[in-house]
């Protein structure tokens, strides 16, 4: 029970109530503006603002024994209460009223407490004190506890550290217990100053993820959406100052023009509004279709665990999935889209199965499996030092699949096919050779016309290769590898090449943590990587999976790629690209939505329960939109219908 708790991505405490209804604020919560940046007082202790513990901590019976809390605030001059609760933790009474606190953060003029409840019910207060606080400035404090360790950081300035003679309890219960933001639940103790950020991050030390920061005061590991400014922080204040002063237009049609550069336009029909750069009209905020709600359609059970889950289309045929199962027994299974959902269609033999693809040549369709094992004729009864991955080509007189080529691989993690130059290729991403070496060759073929045969064309080496992502802007084609492991840190290059002269060559460098997935995807002109970070890990250290995943967009006048947003992720990301919108998703113990919101970036939008998830795939049928995602911890999958207006 605790390793389930311990393993929860961060907790957004304040998007948690402030999000219930996203069109208003909840009662006794209002928005204020204080030097550029928003954030939210409360005039009451509404029930609204609290919530049972069990809605947030699923499963857990004991509050985390090591987490860490991270707040954003800004106190007045003026504050005179002497205790103010940031949140609490308090056990129900049988009336429903609140009771006493079990868990609370609470400030007095120039004191954090941090206040808790031990076995036998002895109050104990940790205090750090001589904090200056109340200034009328914000202010971002990450409290970290680990057993008898206990550390505040204010601003990302240098650490107040405190060894208590009792560790933080491990058995602290709350079974039938409330979270209250800003309040102890009374109004006695509510917090009067303006809060931005209050994020749980439960076995994690957040402080490494947040800093050093470039803004401290107000730096963000999760802010609420309702939140985000329009001027953003200071780097993001330039945007209107460079245009000003600037003239809004409204109408359903404008044109841009190079004596138009700077000037803003709104278009009521599209409730949106655009900047001229000079050649076109560029989005500054603008209305989507947006998510109302995600039905549940249908729960698939597989025959194993899944790894990944590829969909497609079969000319003649329709829509078909193809799951590329964990069990060598039962080998991997396609699966055949009814007006009802996936039905079984067919039984391939596959051993340790991670991923498939799915590529055309002219009228033949393809697919072809990452086998992370060798088969049985190779070495009965014992693991294969040689492992072979399988190409699969659909035999229309059989309608089925049928076993085409075999290819020498290396724990193969992923395959990805691409036309350049009406030429087919594929690339594998070898992951190891053997159990401890990481820096090998990955392999990128070429399809041979006369031997009807994929061939070697280019070895290009890899550290613990996850996945390849192939994309064209312009003329051009890139191809980047996700590397994850060089057999002693996470912390490596993954590397993005460019097609020259009949051959990839590195194009640029980037530092990534474990990384395993990497997504292109364009919103009008812009071009975006978005890259899945796992987890930091350096030798025999301990891991650390709360971490962000990054989307870089591309500099034309630079000619590379530069950070545009970082996204709080827990193990992994990835992203789809839907008819009406652009959407992150993160595989983790829950699903976290972030959509597009044009100058504000992409923003969470919905959270939906899942179990192991291992991939996300978007798929359409006869004008209907679904997901379906694959679970690497049960033998199921699950397909849902998004509603949008």
């Amino acid at each position: 029970m605790w390793a389930f708790c311990k393993c929860l991505p961060p907790l957004d405490l304040l998007s948690f109530v402030l999000e219930r209804d996203t069109s208003k604020l909840m009662p006794g919560v209002h928005m204020r503006q204080a030097g550029g940046v928003r954030g939210v007082r409360f005039s009451s202790p509404h029930p609204s603002l609290s919530f049972p513990s069990s809605q947030l901590l699923v499963n857990c019976d004991f509050f985390p024994q090591e987490f860490s809390i991270v707040v954003t605030l800004k106190i007045n001059h003026n504050a005179h209460k002497r205790n103010e609760y940031i949140f609490s933790h308090t056990q129900v009474k049988r009336d429903g009223g609140g009771g006493r606190v079990v868990l609370g953060l609470r400030l007095s003029r120039n004191r954090l407490h941090l206040v808790f409840k031990r076995h036998g019910g002895f109050v104990q207060h940790w205090v750090f004190r001589g904090i200056r606080l109340v200034d009328n400035q914000w202010h971002t404090l990450v409290l970290t506890i680990s057993g008898r360790h206990a550390r505040l950081t204010v601003d990302c300035s240098s650490p107040l550290e405190m060894v208590p003679s009792r560790s933080f309890p491990s058995d602290l219960n709350i079974q039938g217990s409330r979270f209250h933001i800003g309040s102890r639940g009374r109004w006695k103790g509510l917090f009067s100053g303006l809060l931005r950020q209050l994020v749980l991050v439960p076995g994690s030390d957040a402080e490494s993820q947040i800093c050093p920061s470039s803004y401290p005061t107000l730096t963000a590991l999760s802010v609420p959406p309702l939140l985000l400014d329009l001027c953003g922080a200071a780097e993001d204040m330039t945007f209107l100052s460079v245009y000003a002063p600037v003239r809004v237009s409204v109408g359903l049609e404008r044109l841009c023009s190079n004596s138009l550069q700077g000037q803003l336009w709104f278009n009521p029909l599209r409730k949106g509004l655009y900047l001229c750069d000079g050649t076109g009209w560029v989005p500054v905020l603008e209305e989507h279709k947006r998510l109302d709600y995600v039905l549940e359609h249908q729960v698939l059970t597989t025959s194993s665990e899944t790894y990944d889950v590829e969909v497609f289309q079969v000319p003649d045929m329709g829509l078909m999935a193809a799951m590329a199962h964990r069990s060598t027994a039962s080998g991997s299974a396609v699966y055949l889209w009814k007006h009802t959902g996936f039905q079984l269609y067919q039984n391939i033999s596959t051993y340790g199965a991670l991923s498939w693809r799915h590529f055309s040549m002219g009228n033949k369709t393809f697919l072809v499996v990452s086998n992370s094992g060798g088969g049985p004729e190779e070495h009965p009864g014992k693991e294969s030092e040689t492992e072979i991955s399988v190409i699969y080509k659909w035999s229309k007189r059989r309608k089925k699949f049928v076993r085409y080529q075999t290819l020498q691989t290396h724990c193969a993690r992923d395959w990805e096919a691409f036309h350049i130059n009406q030429n087919t290729y594929l690339v594998v991403a070898n992951h190891r050779q053997g159990n401890n070496n990481h820096t090998i060759n990955s392999v990128v073929y070429k399809w041979n016309r006369l031997t009807k045969s994929f061939e070697v064309h280019q070895m290009l080496q890899t550290s613990g290769a996850y996945d390849w992502e192939f994309f064209t802007v312009g003329p051009y084609h890139f191809l980047v590898v996700a590397n994850a492991f060089d057999g002693v840190t996470t912390h490596v290059d993954s590397v993005i090449y460019v097609w020259v002269n009949g051959s990839f060559e590195v194009f640029q460098t980037i530092k990534t943590f474990c990384a395993t997935d990497w997504e292109m995807f364009q919103i009008g002109s812009r071009v975006f990587l978005v890259v899945a970070n796992g987890h930091r890990l350096h030798g025999n250290g301990p891991s650390r999976y709360a971490i962000n995943s990054t989307i870089y967009e591309l500099d034309l006048n630079g000619q590379l790629f530069v950070r545009f947003q970082d996204i709080v992720t827990y193990r992994y990301l990835t992203f789809q690209q839907h008819p009406s919108q652009s959407e992150i998703i993160h595989p983790d113990c829950l699903r976290n939505q972030t959509q597009w919101q044009g100058y504000e970036g992409f923003v969470p939008v919905h959270w939906l329960p899942t179990i192991g998830c291992s991939d996300w795939e978007f798929f359409s049928s006869k004008g209907d939109s679904y997901l379906i995602y694959s679970s690497a911890r049960a033998p199921l999958s699950k397909v849902f219908k998004l509603k949008t207006h």
